[in-house]
Formats: C-alpha cells, structure tokens, sequence
C-alpha cells in the first residue's frame, strides 16, 4: 500500500509539472446530470461519482452525539493535523462546529475560519462562542460553489464528512485551493468507500482512490493517508510551492 501510495503521488507530481499552467488554473473536467437519482443522491455525477444530498441543520443533535467520540476520534484527528499555534484553519462545513472548537484550542495565536452554508449553522457557533468564551473562531456565510475564502490566507483546510454532499465539488475546492497558502494542507476525512462493513449508505462514503482522482485536477500533492480511524480515511493534500 505504501509503495502504490507513493507510487501515485509521483504520477500525479510529474503530471502537475508537465501541465505548467494547470497548477494555477485547473481544467474543469465538468458534470452530467443523469435522468435518475439514488435515494441520497441528488442526480448530479462528478468524474464518476453521485453526489449526496446535504445533511440539514434539523441534525446538529446527530453531529454532537456521544457515539462520535469513539466513531470518528475527533481529538486524535485533530492532534494529527501538526498545526502550529499561528495557524488559521479554515473547518468547511463546519456545522456546529465539532471540529472547530477542538482546532481553535490549537491554534491559541491563529484562528479557525468556520465555513458553512446554512446560516443556521453558523448560528449554533456563535452561540458555542458566546458560551465558552471562544473568541478566535469566526463564521463565514459560504456558497454552494465559493468557500467565500480570501486568496493566500489559510495554513489548513479540514472537510470531515462533507466533500461527498458538495454540489459543486470543483468550484469549491478549488476556492479552498487559491486561499491556501503554499505548502498549506486539505484535510478530508470520508468514509472508506472501499469498506463494506462500514455502516454507512453508499453515497455517503468515498474510496480513496476517487478522492484522489479528484484533487489530481488541481495538482495537489497526496501527502498522506493517515489510518488510524475506525471507520474513516484521513487524507492529506499538500499546495505545491
């Protein structure tokens, strides 16, 4: 797994250099709407794959339960970041902010960007915010094809079962990549596609390979996969120098 690993980031590294260019302006490889639709797709296919439907903000009380503690491990994911006190770290699709609170207290210096397109959401921060005391945590009102993130002003960008449900997966994230800085991180966590008794509906999880598949239209550089999760894939992409 290792030697394919690093087999595939050299693969998609020369590339990268030979498109010149590309590295700054990827190619929009485009999406096909198809006639019908599984249950929790919305009929919307990008580079082979179905896009989910988005979780409302109806289930905040499902992203805070207990069982998440163990299920996704989220102070370990965050300890696996190897973020720097300086750092801002953009958290999208934040909703209520499981991630978010757990990064900002790593980031005492920096701050934490809370992305999210539903203003409700971003409402349920504020008032954790307001609660906590937590000042260097902001809310940003995103679109469903711009993270509405400035150019060259964020160290990490973290997607924790949320880049499957984006409807429009290019345009994102490619808004994230113009606003990471270089050598700065996306950090996916998805469920493995790839694992069938991984208790979750289809459409929701993602193979690794796909993710890959992916980035490799904006040239990023697949660092790691990090596989210490029961359940998920924690992958690494770095922004070329």
């Amino acid at each position: 797994m290792i030697k394919l690993r690093n087999l595939m980031s050299v693969v998609l590294l020369c590339s990268s250099l030979l498109l010149g260019e590309a590295l700054f302006a990827a190619e929009h490889p485009g999406y096909i709407d198809a006639p019908e639709r599984r249950t929790t797709g919305i009929g919307k296919f990008y580079m082979g794959r179905e896009i989910s439907f988005v979780m409302g903000h109806q289930a905040a009380e499902w992203l805070n339960r207990p069982g998440r503690i163990q299920e996704e491990m989220p102070d370990e994911v965050v300890a696996n970041m190897g973020l720097a006190p300086d750092h801002v770290v953009a958290d999208i699709g934040a909703g209520s902010g499981y991630f978010s609170f757990r990064i900002a207290k790593l980031v005492p210096e920096g701050k934490v960007l809370a992305v999210d397109i539903q203003p409700e959401m971003l409402q349920l921060i504020e008032d954790q915010k307001a609660r906590d005391g937590v000042t260097n945590i902001e809310g940003v009102q995103g679109d469903i094809d711009n993270p509405n993130l400035p150019a060259n002003s964020i160290d990490a960008a973290i997607m924790v079962d949320a880049y499957h449900e984006f409807s429009h997966p290019f345009e994102m994230i490619d808004g994230i990549n113009q606003a990471l800085r270089p050598g700065g991180r996306i950090f996916f966590l998805e469920y493995r596609g790839e694992d069938a008794s991984v208790p979750i509906r289809p459409l929701h999880k993602m193979t690794e390979e796909q993710v890959v598949r992916e980035m490799s239209v904006f040239g990023l550089d697949w660092t790691d996969t990090l596989d210490f999760l029961p359940w998920q894939h924690m992958m690494i992409f770095t922004k070329l120098e």
